[in-house]
């Protein structure tokens, strides 16, 4: 479900555009960067945020 909600954000976004996704649990974290670089998207990085989760940040792919 939270790829889902990640590929409609990106859906929004101009090619090249950078989306900020925060990710909470071991299940997003495999799978949400795996989905997006099999898209075509670029994952520039991932960080751990105080309060647990991961931010992960997104270049959209295409043109």
């Amino acid at each position: 479900m939270t790829f889902v909600r990640t590929r409609l954000a990106l859906d929004r976004l101009p090619a090249g555009g950078i989306l900020l996704v925060r990710l909470r649990g071991e299940e997003p974290l495999r799978n949400v960067p795996r989905t997006a670089i099999e898209q075509g998207h670029e994952v520039l990085d991932e960080s751990a945020a105080e309060d647990g989760s991961v931010l992960l940040r997104i270049r959209k792919g295409g043109g």
